[in-house]
């Protein structure tokens, strides 16, 4: 199955979106383009990336992700072909892609001059066609040599000890969760059984099932989905509430 999905800060007003997958398309009528979002914040590469980071496990081995974000200027340093996890990303050498996984990818591209155009769309005039081509059976291989200046972003990762964790919110989603960088893995290896958590002016020292388990107004705390600590409070805005907001401190202490 030809399959690509499509991640972008495009929104959804204007033409791009439905430029970019015509041009894709075009190039093979068969292709199964599916949208992760266009409405990520602009010029967001920090959301982006957990957006897609959150997401592209679950799409079938040897889908194509199709990423424009920040993809004009000089500040995209190229645009290159990296495959990671039996996944193959197209995109802009801007960092994006450093934050999907902590270890490297297994191979990584750059493009070359001959796929390449002067475009005010680069999105839709150089990364589509690539995308498709891919997709429907060529290899990234095709489209360029090595790529040696793989540029790199550093994400935060919580500190760790055996009293504490210290870490950050990666992301407030609409309803105003706060989504942490602390780990399900990491809380369960450190948890003697007693823990305060601490956010804003607010603690806990219990973790639930889920954000009903509380009354509307309280706060919960719990391992999501992604096995990642959220906080937030039930039929209220957490981060308008509690005044936190990305990057602010979570912090766990154990009580022995």
């Amino acid at each position: 199955m030809a399959l690509v999905t499509f991640l972008s800060d495009f929104g959804d007003k204007d033409y791009y979106v439905p430029a970019v997958k015509a041009k894709m398309l075009a190039v093979n009528p068969q292709l199964n383009i599916i949208d992760i979002s266009h409405n990520i914040d602009t010029f967001d590469i920090a959301h982006a990336a957990f957006v897609l980071r959150s997401t592209f496990r679950d799409f079938p081995k040897g889908t194509v992700h199709l990423v424009s974000m920040n993809t004009t200027g000089s500040i995209t340093h190229g645009y290159i072909g990296v495959k990671l996890e039996e996944h193959i990303f197209i995109g802009p050498n801007n960092g994006i892609l450093s934050l999907l996984a902590d270890h490297e990818p297994g191979i990584l591209v750059q493009f070359a001059d001959i796929h390449l155009k002067d475009s005010t769309f680069p999105a839709k005039d150089i990364l589509a066609p690539i995308a498709a081509k891919v997709a429907s059976g060529a290899a990234i291989h095709d489209f360029g040599g090595p790529l040696t200046n793989f540029r790199k972003l550093m994400s935060r990762h919580p500190k760790a000890t055996r009293e504490n964790i210290i870490g950050h919110v990666l992301r407030v989603d609409r309803y105003g969760n706060l989504i942490t960088n602390i780990n399900k893995e990491v809380f369960n290896k450190l948890n003697p059984g007693k823990f305060t958590i601490e956010f804003g002016r607010e603690s806990l020292g219990k973790l639930y099932k889920g954000y009903d388990q509380v009354e509307p107004g309280d706060c919960f705390a719990f391992f999501n989905s992604l096995d990642l600590l959220e906080i937030g409070i039930n039929h209220g805005h957490g981060g308008d509430l509690l005044g936190l907001k990305y990057d602010s401190v979570i912090y766990i202490t154990f009580h022995s």
